[in-house]
Formats: C-alpha cells, structure tokens, sequence
C-alpha cells in the first residue's frame, strides 16, 4: 500500500462543510468519490481540518492509501474530470507512510476577508463578508496583541465546540487594510469550532470604534462566549495553508498557490 497526501482547494459556497453528512452535500463526498472512480477501489480519505458550511479552503491537504498504481498527475487529472466546479485537487504526491494530514501538521493558517465599503459587490459575493460601516485597520490590530499567545479561548468558540481542551497557541494575528479590503490573517497549532469567526467579530466589534483595542484581553479574560461580539460570516473565511515539517517534502502554498482569478484573500500577499 502507498500513501498519498493531496492538496486540494474549494469553494465552500455550495456545500455543508467538508464533513461527510447523509442528507447534504460535502466536500468530502465528492472528493472521495472521484478518487474511487480513478482508483478503481473505495477509499477513505483523511483530511487536515474540517471547515464548515460556506467556508472555503485554498489549501486543503488530505492522505489516503491505496495499492493501486497511479501517479500523481493521473490522481489530479483524473479525479478534477469528475469533480465539480467548486473543487480541484491542486497537486498528489507519494509520503512516507507515518504521513497524517491532520496530526503531521505542525500549524494552520486562516485568512478572512472583510469587504469594507459603502456598496456591496457582485463579485465578491461569497467570497467575503460584507461590512459597510467604516473599519479601523490600526484599532483592530492594536487588539490582536490581546489575543496572540498561549491562551484559554473559551470566549471565541462555538458553544458546541466538542474539543477537549479551549487552550491553544496562537503565533500570529495580522490584520491589514488594501483598499476596500480589510484583511485578517490567523496562525496557530489548531483551532477551535469558529474560533477564527469570533476572532473576526470581535475585532470588528473594535474597528467599528463600539470598543477599545484592550477589550479583547477583557473577553478573554472572561472565558465566556456570551461576552464576546456575534460570529463572522462563514464567507470570508478561507482555509489557507496547512504547515508540515519539510522532511515530508510538500509544496508551501504560501508561494505557489496564489488564487488564479485574484481573490480578495489574495491581496494579502501584494
């Protein structure tokens, strides 16, 4: 048996959320299939993480092992042949066999983006949340000193967040206004359930000028939901880049896989 790892990126816009579900459509539904159909087997594929419905990824990254002999432009042209138009694997690859896309992953990257204007746009509906009344770049980031760190993040999950343990290590936070783009992106070992959408309301909650950038620490500190601003649209989030140690030999992301039609999380980058 082999192992392969696949990047793969998606528009979330028309699906539940990458999970398998009986009675909606997911990502993984129709990933799975299409690999079966180019491997000539079932297959069960394992993936990073697990956006919900409406969000996007830029790089998703899953593995599965099969004893069928295919390379790895026959995995990613043979299987975009039966996806749909939201979702293309961007590469495959062989990996060692100790290889686990979701606990080889040393840290995670998500970025979201606000459109920050009086009038909403047609193309970059779904894409982005909309928010017309003006956004403070400088009053948001002054806040994400708050937030970057070792910390409980019980306020900024969801209340049906399942994990173990509300801890995690956040290592960066950048907010960055271009244009009429404003620009949040997130960097930590792993996340909790819309953790990355109540961060996002949260810090508009202050570039809105409704609180002070040190509110952040106070709704931290208080390690309740309910304190904290409403969540963020699913739309303006976009899963980003999954980090692996090199020793895998994966692509970086970052660098090679710049959204092709330039969308608006993109502009990050410039």
């Amino acid at each position: 048996m082999t192992r392969f790892a696949v990047g793969l990126e998606y528009d979330g816009g028309g699906f539940s959320g990458w999970q398998q579900q009986e009675d909606a459509p997911s990502v993984q539904q129709e990933v799975t299939a299409a690999l079966a159909s180019v491997l000539d087997h079932p297959v069960d594929i394992t993936a990073a993480g697990r956006t919900d419905a409406g969000v996007h990824a830029r790089c998703q990254v899953v593995h599965f092992d099969s004893g069928a002999q295919r390379t790895g432009r026959a995995l990613v042209l043979g299987a975009n042949s039966q996806l749909p138009a939201g979702i293309s694997l961007r590469w495959a690859f062989t990996v060692a066999d100790h290889f686990h896309a979701r606990y080889s992953a040393e840290a995670r990257t998500y970025r979201y983006c606000i459109l920050n204007r009086m009038s909403r746009s047609a193309l970059a509906a779904g894409r982005s949340a909309f928010v017309y009344k003006p956004l403070d770049a400088e009053r948001m980031q002054a806040a994400t000193a708050h937030l970057v760190g070792y910390h409980d993040f019980s306020a900024l999950r969801a209340a049906e967040c399942q994990a173990k343990s509300p801890v995690r290590d956040l290592s960066r936070l950048v907010v960055r206004r271009v244009g009429d783009f404003v620009l949040l992106e997130v960097t930590a070992n792993a996340f909790l359930h819309h953790m990355v959408r109540n961060i996002a309301g949260l810090l508009i909650h202050i570039g809105h000028g409704e609180a002070e950038p040190g509110f952040a620490a106070e709704v931290l500190a208080g390690r309740d939901r309910r304190r904290a601003p409403a969540t963020a649209p699913a739309g303006g989030l976009y899963l980003w880049r999954v980090h692996y140690p090199p020793v895998f030999g994966l692509p970086d992301d970052s660098d090679i896989m710049r959204c092709p039609s330039g969308c608006p999380a993109d502009l990050l980058d410039t």
